[in-house]
Order: C-alpha cells, then structure tokens, then sequence
C-alpha cells in the first residue's frame, strides 16, 4: 500500500487543527489503495496549538508533528518536505492550508488522478466547479483572479489555471528534485516555484476543482499584495516566454542595425542586405534563446545537433515572415493606412500571432520538453 501524506503549516491554529487532523483521517476509509499520513509543521506557535497537537500524537501513529522556526510559509513545507522523505517515505506530498479553507472530502479525489498517471495535481479555484469566497473584497478578488491570469500569461501555460493555490496532490520524486531551487523561495511565492519547476522537469499536471472558503477560526496570516508582487518577479526572473520575447526584440535591433549599415555605410543592394542582417539575426536569436530563455531545455553540445536545429530554427523563422505580409496585406484592405502604417499593422501581428506562433513551434520543434 502505497503512503501519502498531507503536510500542514501551522501557526496559532489550535481553533482549527485537531477538527482537521479528524476530518482527514476520516477520509482514508475513501482511499482504500493508500495510507494516510500527516506531518504537521508547527512554525513556533504561542497558542496552544503545540500542546494539543502533542496530545493527539500519542493516539494516533500516522500523526507527526515538527516545529520549526517561523520564517514563513515556504520555508516551513521545504523543512515538512525534508522530514517527510526521510521519516515517512511517501509516494505522495500533499500541500494543504490548516485553517479547514481547504476542504478534506476531495482528497480522494486528488489520488485518483494520481492513480490515473497524474504526477502533480492542483486544487484549482479558477475551473468550471471551482470558486472563491464570494465574500472577498474586491482587491483580493483582484490580486488573485488577475495575478493568477499574468502568471499563465508570462510563462504561456495557458491551460493551467491556478498556480498560487495551495492544495495540492505531489509525487514525492517531483519534490524531492525540486528542493534545490524551492529552498530560495521564501512566503507565498515558492508555490509558483514548485509548479513551474514541476512543468519543466515533464511532470503531468491535472487540475481539479475545489471551493476555496475563507477560514472561520484565527486570523489569515496572508499579505496578498505582497504575495502577487513577489510571484510576478518570480515570473520575470524565470519566463523562458518572456525571455524569449527580450531575445525576439534584441533581434529585431540586430537586423535593423545591420540593415542600415550594409545598405547605407556599405551600399550594398538591399536585398543582399536584408539577407545579411535577417541571418545574422536569427543566428543570434538561436544561440540566445538556446543558452538563456530556453537554457533549461539547452540543446545536446554536439555540433550536428546544433547543425540540425538551426536549420529548423530557419524554416520556423520563414511562416513568421509569411504571416507578417499577409497580415499587413489584409489589415491594410481592411482598415487602411492607419495606426503609422505599415509599421503599426506589423508590430500587432508580431504581438498577437507571430510571438505565439513562434514561441510554440520553437518549444515544440527545436527546444523539446526534457524528460525526467
């Protein structure tokens, strides 16, 4: 019988916790295939949420409970983490809020995705039969919604809909990789550290919904601004998307610088011009994507490797330049020469069709998914 166990961080919580170690394990009898476990991580509480949960261990064996300091909520899962691979050995790493805003009915649901192949499954509150409090203020319905919606947008994970909630279902080999890189991740924002670490080791993500309901019992230790603006500086610093598109733009000043020097220093005929300076911009976009927005996927250091892709990294490039003059032929057919024709026209098509054209087919054809 393969273990899970439900990890839970804790901090003056003694209104809530004992009611949710129950209503846990209230739930093994609905996963018959597994045995339930719970580790909780307790960052120094001065409530009495120590001393009950000390009184509940000695009845139940699958309890355990650690205490470490309080350094915040990312901290505390990689201390849980830790402990768990090594005392508990599970198949499955739960995360999981400990003010019952998390409802512990689903968590056989979770194990059936698991069981089905699913290595990292999401409690998702932004799917069809998933919600959030009604109740919340319009600020924090903001700064989630929205920052849930820039996050699949920054790293082009659109089908992924909630990376910042915290219940989740994780196959221990997928946290035990992650420790290295998550461990820099302090508060809120290592969520999105793990998922994304996740994604690009070639872990299957499922999401399924849940209703999120605000806590009842205690005060939300939660600073949601904080939390968005740290979560959004995570996605800058690691987009391959976004970097691809700071590569896409360096690109473009490549060719355009080497276009007005070989035309208007050199004289050359334009057309042998273009040529050069198109060329000698894709090779930079190759070798920058390939060793900085596409770095964790970097291609074999093998001269036919690299032969074989830039080629294909070519005739990727060709479509883009396709779409760009249809576009601009059918934009200017339709509305005129507006918006500073004709470089207007380009510069939206190159926003809203060749950026994602390209970055897919770049993902798909040149820098594949690496296999864990």
């Amino acid at each position: 019988m393969r273990k899970a166990v439900v990890i839970l961080p804790t901090y003056n919580e003694e209104g809530n916790i004992e009611r949710l170690v129950d209503l846990i394990f209230a739930e093994q009898k609905n996963a018959p295939n597994w045995e339930l476990h719970i580790l909780v991580v307790d960052s120094n509480s001065t409530d009495n949420t120590e001393a009950n949960l000390k009184k509940l261990v000695k009845k139940l064996p699958r309890l355990h409970l650690m205490k470490v300091e309080k350094e915040g909520l990312g901290k505390a899962y990689v201390n849980g983490f830790k402990n768990a691979l090594q005392t508990i050995q599970p198949f499955v790493i739960f995360e999981m809020d400990a003010d019952l805003s998390h409802d512990s009915k689903e968590i056989p649901e979770f194990l059936k995705e698991i069981e089905k192949g699913a290595d990292f499954v999401i409690g998702s509150r932004y799917i069809r039969g998933g919600s959030i409090p009604s109740n919340w203020g319009l600020h924090r319905k903001f700064l989630s919604v929205f920052g849930n919606i820039i996050i699949r947008l920054g790293f082009m994970k659109l089908s992924i809909s909630d990376w910042t909630g915290g219940f989740r279902a994780i196959k221990a080999w997928i946290v035990k990789d992650s420790l290295e890189h998550i461990k820099n991740y302090s508060g809120y924002v290592f969520q999105v550290a793990l998922l994304d670490y996740a994604i690009n080791h070639g872990a299957r993500v499922k999401e399924i919904p849940i209703n999120f309901s605000d806590r009842t019992v205690g005060v939300s230790k939660i600073n949601a601004a904080q939390y968005s603006l740290h979560s959004l500086m995570y996605v800058f610093n690691h987009s391959s998307f976004i970097k691809y598109i700071i590569v896409g733009s360096s690109g473009f000043l490549v060719d355009s610088f080497l276009l007005y020097v070989g035309y208007h220093i050199f004289r050359l005929d334009v057309k042998v011009a273009k040529v050069i300076s198109a060329e000698t911009a894709i090779l930079s976009n190759f070798l920058l994507n390939n060793f900085w927005a596409f770095s964790h996927k970097q291609l074999e250091h093998k001269l036919e490797v690299y032969a074989g892709k830039f080629l294909k990294f070519n005739l990727v490039s060709v479509p883009s330049i396709i779409i760009q003059t249809i576009g601009i032929v059918v934009l200017t057919a339709v509305f005129g020469k507006y918006l500073f024709y004709p470089i207007g026209y380009n510069v939206l098509i190159v926003a809203f069709i060749v950026i994602p054209y390209s970055y897919f087919m770049y993902n798909r054809f040149i820098w594949k998914k690496k296999n864990s």
